[in-house]
């Protein structure tokens, strides 16, 4: 397995061996039950549901696995090496200090935004007589071509989109409590769901 379902639970910072101070995002990843398996994926349920709270074809399922219902539910690569059993657990042991994780979730939404906050546009003058501080200006590009080009940058939607910040260091893990200390911050607010996978551009230890 090359990945884990985890739940963000907000930041705090620690102290090193030695003797730097870490900004780190604490992270509950596991135990992830095993639903199904394939050729190349293994799907993962994450973090239990009430049965009141199951619409009932997603109840038989469960039921018919013998798995108590899980919230969150993906797949992720699978290691080709191992075999798993349907209903098995895969907790955080998985990782270790010192390796390197994508971290995969929903970024914060920030609903409709202008573009000099969305776009980091630096905005038009800010004195002598202009009324174009903050607005978007001419988009049209004259006469030629005479319309907006796809993709220009334009005010709207901010945020809630699917985000992936690439190797984070894993400062500890904690196996007792299943949790998960990376170094640095992790896309989505408290609570948030993500998904944790070994680093693909950095070579692990």
């Amino acid at each position: 397995m090359i990945g884990l379902l985890g739940k963000k639970l907000g930041m705090t910072n620690i102290f090193a061996e030695d003797g730097s101070n870490l900004d780190v995002t604490v992270i509950e990843a596991g135990p992830c039950a095993v639903l199904s398996v394939n050729d190349k994926n293994v799907q993962l349920g994450f973090d239990n549901l009430s049965e009141k709270r199951v619409k009932k074809p997603a109840a038989g399922m469960f039921k018919k696995l013998n798995i108590s219902p899980r919230k969150y539910i993906r797949e992720i690569a699978k290691d080709a090496s191992r075999e798993y059993k349907i209903g098995e657990e895969i907790k955080v042991d998985l990782f270790k200090a010192g390796d390197f994780v994508d971290i995969t979730g929903t970024s914060i939404g920030k609903g409709f935004q202008g573009g000099m906050k969305r776009w980091h546009w630096h905005g038009g003058p800010g004195s002598h007589g202009s009324t174009s501080h903050r607005r978007v200006g001419s988009i049209g590009s004259t006469t030629t071509p005479g319309r907006v080009w796809r993709g220009h940058h334009l005010p709207g939607h901010m945020g809630n989109i699917k985000v992936t910040t690439q190797n984070l260091k894993v400062v500890k893990v904690d196996m007792e409590n299943n949790l998960i200390l990376v170094e640095g911050s992790v896309p989505g607010h408290k609570n948030n769901y993500v998904i944790i996978k070994k680093a693909i551009k950095k070579k692990q230890k």
